[in-house]
């Protein structure tokens, strides 16, 4: 049997991004999100997924860009002076690896995100992070225990399969192949990921795609990754919204690439596809 989770990250950024994402799910196949505690418009989100109670609603942790949300003084190799996060991926990546940022302030400050969000009424599904930093195994020992210790079990494991990733960039423009490069990079973490989230007794889907393409899921791309799942569960990475003034201003690389994959989410093509193939369409809840 194949089975589906579409998951939109980036819940709470903007109002805009919310908007995709709930029209995602209300009128297209979208079936998950993830949700930024430290998000411009958290409350906006919160407000939207208790209203839509049939979106699974995970946690997007966030330790780059934007505000801390644990005291400064408990995380003092995390945040700066004035609360903020690493501004760059590379950044926090070198710093990580150094040991110049301390993985109990890594734990400390991903378990105040967990709480603000479940404080919001929000029963977690699952949990991912922002640019994928819990492929760093320091970022995924402190994420395995905190989840732990909330007792949300299932996570997101952002290893593309290698094969799967070239067949879906394939004769897409040159802007994919930095997005390329990423995925072979963070495959190659795979072995030390399943390691730590056994130790946790964490779960995850036995495929996920997306990285390779994000920001260019049209309706044609998603179409052609439907028709090539595999047996077992897939989760499908994907960042619909609606383009503001808001996102302009967010500082975010995916700007009107949002559209097209809110565009695609929502295409009768992609659902019939689903259909035809028989595709159970699920969220991380339903996970096995």
């Amino acid at each position: 049997m194949k089975s589906l989770i579409l998951n939109a990250d980036d819940f709470g950024m903007t109002r805009g991004v919310n908007e995709g994402i709930i029209r995602a799910h209300g009128e297209g196949v979208l079936t998950s999100t993830t949700l930024m505690a430290n998000g411009p418009a958290f409350e906006d989100a919160v407000e939207r997924a208790k209203a839509n109670p049939s979106l699974g609603v995970g946690c997007h942790l966030v330790l780059v860009g934007g505000k801390a949300i644990a005291p400064r003084e408990e995380i003092p190799s995390l945040a700066d002076a004035q609360g903020r996060l690493p501004e760059s991926l590379a950044a926090f990546v070198a710093r990580v690896s150094s040991g110049m940022v301390s993985e109990k302030e890594i734990g400390r400050e991903l378990r105040a995100q967990i709480e603000k969000i479940r404080a919001a009424g929000i029963k977690p599904s699952h949990v991912d992070t922002h640019k994928h930093t819990h492929a760093h195994p320091r970022v995924m020992e402190a994420l395995g225990r905190v989840a732990r210790e909330f007792g949300i079990m299932r996570v997101r494991k952002p290893a593309e399969s290698l094969r799967n990733s070239w067949g879906t960039s394939r004769g897409n423009n040159a802007g994919v192949s930095r997005q390329l490069a990423a995925a072979v990079a963070v495959r190659a973490i795979t072995p030390r990921f399943e390691a730590i989230a056994r130790k946790y007794d964490l779960r995850w889907p036995d495929h996920f795609l997306g990285l390779a393409m994000t920001g260019h899921l049209d309706a044609k791309t998603l179409r052609r990754m439907i028709d090539g799942l595999a047996e077992g569960q897939t989760e499908i990475m994907v960042h619909p919204g609606v383009w503001d003034a808001d996102l302009a201003g967010s500082g975010s690389r995916l700007q009107r690439h949002r559209e097209t994959e809110l565009a695609g989410l929502l295409d009768p093509g992609v659902r019939s596809a689903i259909e035809e193939r028989e595709v159970r369409l699920i969220t991380f809840r339903e996970l096995n």
